[in-house]
């Protein structure tokens, strides 16, 4: 089992997203995703994220939105429960990142990049600024989104 967060930093218009093009062996070499990573020892995952943005962009987050959990399932590499984030208030310099690529990619063409199948689900109900969600989404070993269930504020009622 893994614990992981990943935060959408939006600028109003875009969010910036990262380029998974620089680690060897990278389970989402050639992706786009948002900004985080994995918990260390002991942190919380408000901790996490903040750390793991100002790591991977130079930018400190002054505020961020908890919005959804995603259980992500890949056919022979367990579990990871990620923690969904999204701010749009921060500060600082954007530095390179060692792990990739990053960019501010417009939100209207979010859906279109190359995303994980499943990321294109909750990107849409972050788009739409949708209720708290819990995602589960299972991969085959070749990456192949085969099942997928989503719940919501809305539907938890």
């Amino acid at each position: 089992m893994l614990l992981t967060t990943i935060c959408y930093i939006d600028n109003g218009d875009s969010y910036l997203m990262l380029l998974r093009n620089k680690k060897k062996n990278d389970i989402n070499e050639g992706k786009w995703l948002g900004i985080g990573g994995k918990f260390e020892e002991g942190e919380t995952p408000e901790e996490c994220i903040k750390r793991e943005v100002l790591e991977e962009t130079g930018l400190t987050l002054d505020s961020y939105r908890f919005r959804g959990l995603i259980t992500f399932s890949l056919e022979g590499n367990g579990v990871e429960y990620v923690f969904v984030y999204t701010s749009d208030s921060f500060h600082g310099e954007l530095t390179d990142c060692d792990e990739g690529e990053l960019r501010w990619i417009p939100k209207k063409d979010i859906l279109n990049i190359g995303v994980w199948e499943g990321d294109k689900i909750f990107l849409k109900l972050l788009l739409e600024d949708a209720p708290f969600f819990s995602l589960k989404l299972t991969y085959d070993k070749n990456d192949k989104l085969i099942d997928h269930s989503l719940e919501s504020d809305t539907t938890l009622k």
